[in-house]
């Protein structure tokens, strides 16, 4: 296999320098063409009938009002009962999701759990059916740079389709991607929009990564979950219907930091970038600059930006509840007095809060997060938002922007979600009130006041 896995790298090279027929005619010479074939045919016929193509009818609120609209993505079946390991992305706000099988059929998926930090979720094949086939999910933690791989899935919603190239990477970091919790696999294999929530997979036919992510300037460059990183979360989506992690409020730097031309001397350790206000290490002392060594006595080591998500991951699955012992360095610079402090960890709070459309208002709302929007809970910790405005609409006449943090509606203080929603409602149905409605909202730090005329209704009810 080590000997097909060269030739089919030599293949690839030339396949990007000349096309089909100069690969083929560098096997023949070696007299391995029919090898080189049949890898390729068995990895395919093994994984194929495995790929679905997902049709979801999501509800969209970030044009100014809910929105109805039908999107496309890629699956791959993992288990004889109709399991469906896809992206998040591909089947947020989904209300309906329809799926197109390699035998031509098509049945309808309910989602089991989604997991937004890590781009994945878990969805379950409805009614009478199976045993599907399935494929099996490789072991990522083997592969290396160079090996051959295929991306599977329906790019532009074409139904179905294979492309081949070889692991570019196989430990790549991408800030602010993945939740900060793993690391990608980088592949020149084409990955287009569609090929969302497919399988990558190697010679053996087993699934090696999903795909996640396609670029399209620098030549072809895509990136995929890792198999095992998917293992991970499936199984707690299995069992839970989420992924419960632990929120300490730290924030990690590597030692060795390239792009900002910081390099700290030793081999362990991590530093210690940011601390959130009010978090578990807020209130147990932690500091900015300080140098995290160990975690209930395991060792850290993050001398580069690779070794970043190892350590989340080790943060956030910490018991909740449960005080754990971080052993600190006073300084990463200069050294000082090695202390141990605990830190009791919180449950991590929901990714994304709640969406609404106030109609009439020409506008939708949304829940403040911490996680989700960090900025805005900087200002105000708990409360709604203007997730979007409708143009032309009320709110945008009214000068109401996206951003928008409300503090009032008439006067009425709005502390939550709920209480907004509320506020809409009960203005909204009192047919003998006025239709105008002044809002408090704070922009930027600062207090605005503007008056919604809701009388005119552009084309909504």
């Amino acid at each position: 296999m080590r000997r097909i896995h060269a030739l089919l790298f030599a293949v690839t090279l030339v396949l990007s320098a000349g096309g089909v027929r100069a690969a083929e005619s560098v096997l023949a010479g070696a007299g391995d063409l029919a090898d080189f074939r049949q890898v390729i045919a068995d990895a395919k016929r093994t994984v194929f009938p495995s790929v679905v193509f997902l049709m979801p009818i999501t509800e969209r609120y970030d044009g100014g009002l809910k929105e109805k609209a039908q999107v496309a993505g890629s699956g791959v079946i993992i288990s004889p009962d109709g399991e469906i390991v896809t992206n998040w992305h591909v089947v947020d706000k989904a209300v309906e999701i329809r799926c197109l099988l390699y035998d031509g059929s098509a049945r309808r998926a309910a989602i089991i759990g989604v997991d937004k930090d890590t781009d994945l979720a878990l969805l379950k094949l409805e009614g009478d059916g199976g045993p599907y086939p399935f494929a099996k999910l490789g072991d990522s933690s083997t592969l290396e740079e160079g090996q051959v791989v295929m991306a599977m899935g329906a790019p532009w919603g074409l139904s179905r389709s294979v492309s081949m190239g070889i692991l570019s990477c196989v430990d790549r970091f991408l800030s602010g991607q993945g939740g900060g919790y793993n690391l990608w696999l980088q592949t020149d294999a084409s990955i287009n929009p569609g090929n969302s929530g497919g399988p990558l997979i190697n010679t053996d036919g087993e699934v090696v990564g999903i795909n996640s992510l396609g670029m399209f300037f620098g030549g072809d460059m895509a990136f995929a979950i890792p198999a095992d990183t998917v293992k991970h979360v499936t199984d707690r989506l299995r069992r839970d219907g989420r992924v419960v992690r632990a929120w300490t409020g730290l924030h990690l730097q590597p030692l060795k930091d390239f792009e900002k031309n910081i390099f700290y001397e030793g081999e362990t350790g991590v530093l210690i970038a940011g601390v959130d206000p009010d978090s578990p290490a807020a209130g147990a002392g932690v500091r900015v600059g300080q140098l995290l060594l160990s975690v209930n006595g395991r060792e850290v080591r993050g001398i580069n930006h690779e070794d970043i998500p190892g350590i989340t991951l080790l943060l956030s699955e910490l018991p909740i509840g449960e005080g754990a012992i971080l052993t600190l360095k006073a300084s990463a610079e200069n050294g000082g007095p090695v202390s141990d402090v605990v830190v009791t960890p919180m449950e991590k709070g929901q990714v994304e809060g709640g969406d609404f459309d106030c109609r009439r208002w020409n506008m939708t709302i949304k829940a403040i997060n911490e996680f989700a929007t960090p900025m805005l809970h900087f200002f105000k910790n708990r409360g709604v938002y203007i997730q979007a405005v409708k143009h032309p609409g009320n709110a945008a006449s009214a000068g109401l922007r996206r951003g928008d943090i409300i503090l009032e509606i008439d006067g009425v203080p709005v502390d939550d979600f709920d209480a907004a929603k509320a506020m809409y409602e009960t203005i909204v149905a009192d047919e003998a009130r006025e239709k105008k409605v002044v809002f408090t909202v704070l922009r930027a730090g600062l207090k605005n006041y503007q008056v919604l005329d809701y009388a005119p209704r552009y084309g909504q009810d």
